[in-house]
């Protein structure tokens, strides 16, 4: 109630509503976020529930993402809740402690495998470790695994020669906050299987063509089919 006897709360709820595309999830850090980690803003969508009409709202500063949707678009961006109010993008550029800015490194003479949170200098057996580059695998038809859920978990299969000579020496899950790799050796099928712990990507190295990528589907979507 003000001075004038008349109820303050719709005019102070009005000013919060202005204001808070300004202070809370600005529009420019979910655009970037989102562009950053290649998603189109249906991807974003359907990996929340939504319409991809809602996420163009929140770009364009027409509307904000109901409060229960804050963590999921975070962990979907890639960054913590704090960061995603803060808009601080910038330090989240550099944060090591993201399980998504992994890095592979394979020795090329006994192929063991080195797993880093970002770039660094490892040598193995004598030989500098290289970065692995990943390549997309659903653009080469050889390495186009397919990631289908099963119950609680990833499954995760490919036709694939499984010689001495020409192998898949491992697969790997990587969320966020987590990595889990499955060791394959020749002889074996491929189709290791990953509790599921959120949307997240599947690494598979080739002994002799490399590294390859895949995104996951999104646990809710997956679930419903």
């Amino acid at each position: 109630m003000n001075q004038n006897g008349q109820n303050s709360a719709p005019a102070a709820t009005a000013a919060f509503a202005q204001a808070a595309p300004r202070t809370f999830l600005a529009p420019e850090t979910i655009k970037q976020l989102r562009e950053e980690r290649r998603l189109t803003q249906r991807e974003l969508a359907a990996a929340l529930g939504v319409t991809d009409k809602a996420v163009s709202k929140w770009e364009s500063g027409r509307g904000l993402p109901d409060i229960t949707l804050v963590e999921p678009l975070a962990r979907e961006l890639g960054v913590s809740v704090a960061e995603l109010l803060a808009g601080d993008v910038r330090a989240n550029a550099n944060r090591a402690g993201n399980m998504l800015r992994s890095v592979f490194y394979v020795c090329p003479i006994c192929g063991n495998v080195v797993h880093a949170m970002g770039e660094g200098a490892f040598s193995c057996c004598g030989s500098a470790m290289l970065p692995l580059e990943a390549e997309d695998a659903t653009t080469d038809e050889a390495h186009a695994f397919k990631v289908e859920r099963v119950e609680d978990d990833w499954y995760v299969t490919l036709e694939h020669p499984m010689t001495k000579d020409h192998y898949v020496s491992f697969v790997a899950y990587v969320t966020m906050d987590g990595i889990c790799m499955k060791k394959l050796y020749p002889e074996q099928q491929i189709e290791p299987r990953f509790h599921i712990t959120g949307r997240g990507w599947i690494y598979l190295y080739c002994n002799k063509h490399g590294l390859f990528k895949q995104r996951t589907p999104s646990p809710r979507a997956a679930r419903g089919r």
